[in-house]
């Protein structure tokens, strides 16, 4: 009996613990992301993965960009100044042309050139 309701009060905790979790904010966020090929789509995606980003899904057909992140630790318009700094212009930061030259030549977005 004692086993039963020491479990009980864990089970119940852990429940407590969940809620509390799931009424953090979380924000979704969609822009343009300019890219080629599947390259282009992990570097994009492993750019936006900074502090707070929960997931980040880029779609090579559309070149929409979808992220899901905490306010309270960044911004979408930070997760696109990470973006830019690494080569691709997004709808919100322009990529310097130091960055973008940086990129491998199928991954040339402006030239439109992807030989996969």
């Amino acid at each position: 009996m004692k086993r039963l309701i020491v479990f009980l009060i864990i089970i119940l905790s852990s429940f407590s613990i969940v809620m509390a979790q799931s009424g953090k904010d979380i924000a979704v966020e969609k822009f343009k992301v300019d890219g080629n090929c599947d390259m282009c789509k992990k570097r994009i995606e492993n750019a936006a993965y900074i502090r707070g980003v929960k997931l980040a899904e880029w779609d090579k057909e559309t070149h929409i960009l979808t992220v899901t992140y905490r306010p309270s630790k960044t911004s979408a318009e930070a997760v696109a100044a990470h973006i830019a700094h690494a080569g691709h212009d997004t709808e919100k930061v322009k990529a310097t042309e130091e960055d973008y030259k940086r990129l491998p030549d199928c991954c040339a977005y402006k030239t439109a050139v992807c030989n996969h």
